[in-house]
Order: structure tokens, then C-alpha cells, then sequence
């Protein structure tokens, strides 16, 4: 079948956290000490930090190995604790429940489609869970304010028979 043109299948369709511009990690400040932790963490033996590179959608990182070799590599933003800190940040700004629908959204495709540290994976779905909890209080509470009541189900309460 000649001329079908297939699309790559390892690339994920849709908006992740960088593409969909909620998270610009190519203006960050990476110091030598993070990027050597998160190598280290990654398996790698970093000895010392030789340049850093930060791209749109990778970092590039040049090291030195523990045999004293000049290595260098690409590396997902997404390995670093400022990648789980800036997801934090967003998720606890997301001022209603429809915004933190879609970062939600774009959360499972991250999980789905790019590598996470467990633990990190596992922050992140906290902190959402917690998110929503704190938005699901605001609502109960403006709705309570609206009424006049401390719960909107005290407003029927004369209304509810006891038996």
C-alpha cells in the first residue's frame, strides 16, 4: 500500500502540561546539584555537571561519569522535583472545579503516555484529590452562605419528618 502516510504510533495525540503551555520548563533555572540528583536517581554515575542545555521539551545535560568520561544526554523535565513542585503550584491555583477538570485531563495522559517516579506520580494524585476536596468545601460553603444555613440540607430539615 503505497502512498498511506502512517503516523508515528509512540507519539501520544493531544496536549501534555508543556505543549498545552501550563508549564514552561524552558525558562526554568536548573542548578548542577538538582540535575546531578536527578541522574543519580535515574542510575546514572554523575561525578560533576559539565553544561546544561534547557530545550522546549527535553533538557540536555552534559556530565561527567564517575571513570572520568565526558558523557551527555537527553533527559524529560519530568525526572526533576521542580517538574513535581510546578504541577503542584498548578493544581493548587486552579481556581474552580471545570479548571481542575482539564489539568486532571491532562494529568492521565502524562501518566499514560511519559515515564513518572512513583513516588512523584503519587504526589501528584494527592495533591488533586486534595484540590478537590478544598473545592468541594468552597462550593459547600457558598451554598451554605446562600441559603443562610451551616448545611444546605438544614434548610429542608422542618420538612423531613423523624419516623
Amino acid at each position: 500500500m503505497l502512498g498511506k502516510n502512517k503516523k508515528k504510533p509512540y507519539r501520544p495525540r493531544g496536549k501534555n502540561l508543556i505543549t498545552s503551555n501550563k508549564i514552561k520548563p524552558d525558562l526554568w533555572q536548573l542548578s548542577s546539584t538538582e540535575a546531578k540528583e536527578a541522574l543519580r536517581a535515574t542510575g546514572l554515575d554523575v561525578k560533576k555537571i559539565k553544561k546544561i542545555t534547557l530545550l522546549k521539551h527535553k533538557v540536555c545535560i552534559s556530565y561527567w561519569n564517575e571513570a572520568g568520561g565526558v558523557c551527555s544526554g537527553f533527559f524529560s523535565y519530568r525526572i526533576f522535583p521542580t517538574w513535581q513542585k510546578e504541577v503542584e503550584v498548578l493544581i493548587e491555583n486552579s481556581p474552580n472545579y471545570k479548571r481542575l477538570q482539564l489539568i486532571n485531563h491532562i494529568i492521565e495522559r502524562e501518566f499514560k503516555y511519559y515515564p513518572y517516579p512513583v513516588e512523584m506520580e503519587d504526589a501528584i494524585y494527592n495533591a488533586l484529590q486534595n484540590r478537590l476536596c478544598v473545592l468541594k468545601a468552597m462550593a459547600q460553603e457558598t451554598v451554605s452562605d446562600d441559603v443562610g444555613m451551616a448545611l444546605e440540607w438544614e434548610y429542608f430539615k422542618p420538612f423531613v419528618s423523624n419516623s
